[in-house]
């Protein structure tokens, strides 16, 4: 029990330290970037104007008082009145929340029901041709940018075909060409890593065991190999559901998905400061969270690197 809860605060001090690190990283990008005070007043704008706007958002004091400011209220989840919305930033943020989660979500699913048993047929049937032609289009979602995908879709699916909308968030039409396009990245990235996997371990002595004893394919697959090969494709199945915040902030640009990826670009093009910290924060701490649950899980699949 101690070392279990010895592993379980290593593990939470290295995620708050990770946070910290992210939060002072965007803090400090975003004050190089510039002054926001005259995007939100007119050029012939009195200094007294400019001097009560500072004020309001705290810009006129030096940046470690900025700085400290900023921790007190990362601690306390309050990121500040947003400077374009008006309104506080956290608002803000978790109002487009809900649509990032859709289109992660479902595209994380996407990659991972399509990748596993494409990544497994590609194992048990090694060097045949149905192999070599998952692993050539695994290589063009891995190597094609999301953009291009993105504009490929719509050029071919939707202006073309005319089968599914270009753009915007409504019934779940709307939801096919973005998450395919998110999705993509991930879903070659782990049909690459399953087949690897499952190859190693199909080598070994226990897998030709169970195939001496007459076992049929599926089963030592299914019973003996796919376990041992599981703990990889966790980490990197874990991994890309945080790659897919990243690619968010492009799908969601392209397809005009309004989400917190989209939301990031126009407050980093505004300078609103506390919605991009905001954002940065939120994505930080579920890209963190995963990371822990990985970890937790990795007991459960191999008993061997629980804590003792």
């Amino acid at each position: 029990m101690r070392a279990l809860l010895t592993f379980l605060a290593s593990r939470l001090t290295r995620a708050l330290i990770a946070v910290w690190l992210v939060s002072t990283v965007v803090f400090v990008v975003m004050r190089l970037s510039g002054d926001p005070v005259p995007l939100l007043l007119p050029p012939d704008a009195p200094r007294s104007e400019y001097a009560r706007v500072a004020k309001e958002l705290g810009t006129d004091r030096a940046l470690p008082v900025q700085y400290a400011v900023f921790l007190g209220h990362v601690v306390q989840a309050d990121f500040g009145r947003s400077i374009h919305f008006r309104e506080p930033a956290m608002r803000v943020a978790v109002g487009y929340l809900p649509a990032t989660a859709q289109l992660g979500l479902t595209a994380f699913a996407l990659a991972v029901l399509v990748a596993v048993p494409v990544g497994v047929i590609s194992a048990v049937r090694r060097n045949t041709l149905v192999d070599h032609a998952v692993m050539a289009v695994a290589l063009v979602g891995q190597s094609a940018p999301t953009f291009f995908l993105g504009i490929l879709f719509i050029l071919v699916l939707s202006l073309k075909a005319g089968l599914l909308p270009t753009s915007g968030r409504g019934d779940w039409t709307h939801l096919v060409l973005p998450a395919l396009t998110l999705g993509a990245f991930s879903m070659a990235s782990i049909a690459r890593l399953t087949r690897s996997a499952l190859l190693e371990v199909l080598r070994q002595d226990y897998v030709r065991t169970a195939r001496a004893k007459g076992l049929r394919e599926w089963r030592v697959v299914a019973k003996h190999a796919f376990r041992n090969a599981a703990i990889p494709v966790l980490t990197i199945t874990g991994l890309q559901l945080g790659t897919l915040l990243g690619l968010s902030v492009v799908t969601e640009t392209v397809f005009a998905w309004p989400g917190l990826g989209r939301l990031a670009i126009h407050s980093i093009y505004n300078r609103d400061y506390p919605v991009v910290q905001c954002v940065v924060f939120l994505s930080a701490l579920v890209f963190v969270v995963i990371n822990f649950a990985i970890e937790i899980a990795y007991g459960f699949l191999d008993p061997r690197i629980r804590p003792r």
